[in-house]
């Protein structure tokens, strides 16, 4: 699919003034230049143009507020000065993959002074014995390169830094208002439970009670009506003693 096409595509009815991210991959420029990209892209935060054929970044329009560039697996070689003038804010650019062969061709990125994060991996500069040394010398501004600073410590992730910070700062107001509340809709319930159980127990108790009041009754009906036979029994022979005498 031609980039124009995706563009308009991946546009889904709105303005582009409305566009903060824009990905479109894997489609084919007609010219090696990237096409279809206006000024009106004004709010354009990311742009991700991966292996679309680029050999250019030379009809880049102005994008003021875009910090993370990807355009990846093309076959760009030099050119690179027209990021400072379009794109002066960015903190994150990845050309892996692409044609570069030389350091001089990162002179063009020093004046963006926000690039924190570059990535050259697999561009056959980085086969110069002093590749890493020599980034990191002519772009001072740059704290990462091919995802690892100076001392090799490996950086934040193509997500950017201000992702890194908001994942580890301070939870907010609302999640701490729903863990507490989670908190007490645990102790109500173990309440609940542990309540429901002591009831069970009592309720447990009562039956048992109840049974042993029914037997003790039981036994005294049968202590009752034995005692009542006795008597009768004595009755009737007093009754045969009565009948012998007036005989």
């Amino acid at each position: 699919m031609e980039m124009k096409k995706r563009i308009s595509l991946e546009l889904r009815s709105r303005n582009p003034a409305e566009v903060v991210e824009l990905v479109v991959d894997n489609c084919q420029s007609t010219d090696g230049e990237v096409e279809g990209l206006t000024d009106e892209y004004k709010e354009l935060e990311l742009l991700s143009m991966v292996n679309v054929g680029l050999n250019s970044l030379a009809k880049l329009p102005s994008l003021p507020k875009l910090r993370k560039l990807e355009v990846s697996d093309n076959t760009i070689s030099g050119g690179l000065d027209t990021l400072a003038e379009k794109c002066p804010n960015l903190t994150y650019l990845n050309l892996s993959g692409n044609k570069i062969k030389e350091l001089s061709a990162m002179e063009a990125l020093q004046n963006l002074k926000n690039l924190k994060s570059l990535d050259l991996y697999s561009c056959e500069v980085t086969t110069l014995e002093d590749y890493r040394d020599g980034v990191f010398e002519l772009l001072p501004q740059v704290c990462y390169l091919d995802g690892y600073d100076q001392e090799d410590n490996e950086g934040p992730d193509s997500e950017g830094d201000d992702d890194e910070e908001d994942a580890g700062g301070p939870p907010n107001e609302e999640e701490e208002e729903e863990e507490e509340e989670e908190e007490e809709e645990e102790e109500v319930g173990l309440s609940y439970l542990m309540k429901d159980g002591i009831q069970d127990e009592e309720d447990d108790d009562d039956y048992v009670e109840e049974e042993e009041d029914e037997e003790e009754d039981e036994d005294g009906d049968e202590d009752g009506a034995a005692v009542q036979g006795e008597k009768r029994k004595r009755d009737l022979q007093d009754e045969g003693d009565d009948d012998d005498e007036d005989d």
